[in-house]
């Protein structure tokens, strides 16, 4: 990447009683170079920082460039955050995985959404998944100098004609000699693979899942953990290689598969190793394993698990927060996406053992995306308008924050909260976490929350 390419880093949060604080740091400015070095990324950043002295070049949000000298103690946080993770721009994918979310998804929609990278980078920051196919010889370099580990691989095949058939790319055939990289440098990966019936599924998922646990021994184990995800599609993505859905035999099979693999694995490498996505069991319409199977939740971010720790946690938190009755009735209405229907009843049951609420459970389909089975992330503006229109939706709709843009108030299909609330004539009140969702459900006041009123 050349260094003109590097973009100064610009300031979006000073915390406060911070270091940066203190000096004067505010939104807008932007670090241009720590002792003398142009930061291309949040890792060059941190690694710079840890100095106990530094001399920054900032530009302020007038355009005016000025020197800080500081001294602090090594490791010290200054208490600056950053529009973006990256100060020279993504590496791109040039891939063609017809499973690939980005490419199922309609056109004229925020730019955002279109973005489709390949970085190492936010692998190791933010837990995404690379493929290893698109690292020019001098990021290898840096992975290794840096140690930058953990990363997230996407494998889906370890055969060297099914990945390239699935990556559409000849280098993704590298795989199984990457992974040795990896080894002989004693740094490590977390993997995944998503199945695509009929193409890497069946003894081609087994030779994969095998392939990669011969990479979980010794004292630093190369791969530490394996996700087996199901592949998923949308009525937008392209006409090829006939990608079919994963059907509720298919995901029966497939955790008979995997789940006899576990018990191997678990007496050859003291571990399950490779876990199945919840959404499986939710296809499946069987139940989900129960909270120990998941040992330390190694693939909590692939959704391995994460359902059976939502329902843990929430009957935990519930029992500390509700009260036996509430003053005033309230009657509310938990927008879910239909492939947690089954699980969260109980849930709906302990809510409603509180004299006075009552929450009803809507889970929904999106037929935005053409999904029979639809995780609630997924459920798009359109989606609630057209599956609760006409309903009586009670004091409100709580709606959980995953549906939305971090940090804003738009769903996947660029509706605000505020259209459709109007569309519904309701008040919404979207929620972050359990404790906002069950707080919400026993407010005293109906309007506390409320982001979008009735029109």
């Amino acid at each position: 990447m050349s260094i003109a390419t590097i973009r100064p880093a610009k300031i979006s949060r000073v915390l406060p009683e911070s270091i940066a604080a203190e000096v004067g740091f505010e939104v807008g400015d932007a670090i241009i170079s720590i002792n003398g070095t142009k930061p291309r990324d949040l890792i060059d950043y941190q690694y710079l920082c840890a100095d106990e002295i530094l001399a920054l070049e900032v530009v302020d949000a007038h355009g005016q460039n000025h020197e800080v000298e500081l001294e602090k103690d090594y490791d010290d946080d200054l208490g600056l955050e950053f529009e973006t993770a990256l100060f020279d721009g993504l590496i791109q994918c040039n891939n063609h995985c017809p499973f690939c979310f980005i490419d199922q998804q309609p056109p004229g929609k925020r730019e955002s959404l279109y973005f489709k990278d390949d970085d190492y980078r936010l692998s190791f920051l933010y837990g995404s998944y690379l493929t290893l196919t698109n690292l020019p010889p001098a990021e290898w370099r840096r992975i290794e100098q840096m140690r930058l580990s953990p990363l997230y691989v996407s494998v889906h095949a370890t055969e060297p004609e099914v990945r390239v058939q699935l990556l559409k790319n000849p280098r993704a055939a590298q795989i199984l000699e990457q992974f040795a990289w990896f080894q002989e440098r004693r740094l490590q990966l977390h993997a995944q693979v998503v199945v695509c019936p009929g193409i890497n599924d069946g003894v081609h998922l087994e030779r994969t899942l095998r392939d990669l646990a011969k990479f979980h021994t010794g004292e630093i184990p190369t791969i530490l953990s394996a996700a087996v995800v199901p592949v998923g599609l949308t009525r937008f993505r392209p006409e090829v290689d006939q990608l079919v859905p994963v059907s509720r035999a298919k995901a029966r099979e497939t955790i008979a598969q995997v789940q006899q693999l576990q018990t191997e694995f678990q007496e050859q490498l003291g571990s399950t190793f490779a876990w199945l996505a919840d959404e499986w069991f939710l296809i499946a319409q069987t139940e989900l394993p129960a909270a120990p199977h998941y040992e330390d939740y190694p693939q909590l971010g692939n959704g391995v698990g994460s359902i059976r720790q939502f329902i843990s946690e929430f009957q935990a938190i519930a029992a500390d927060i509700l009260p036996d009755r509430l003053p005033q009735p309230r009657r509310w209405t938990w927008v879910v996406g239909n492939a947690v229907e089954h699980t969260f009843q109980p849930l709906v049951g302990q809510l409603n053992q509180v004299e006075g609420l009552a929450v009803q459970l809507c889970p929904l389909n999106s037929d935005y995306w053409g999904q029979e089975i639809t995780v609630t992330g997924l459920l798009t503006g359109q989606d609630l308008v057209a599956g609760l229109q006409g309903r009586d939706l009670g004091d409100g709709l709580l709606l959980p924050t995953v549906m939305l843009k971090h940090g804003e108030t738009c769903f996947l299909d660029d509706m605000t909260v505020a259209e459709v609330a109007a569309a519904l004539k309701t008040t919404i009140y979207p929620v972050t976490g359990i404790e906002e969702l069950l707080e919400q459900a026993i407010a005293p006041d109906v309007a506390q929350g409320a982001i979008a009123l009735e029109a």
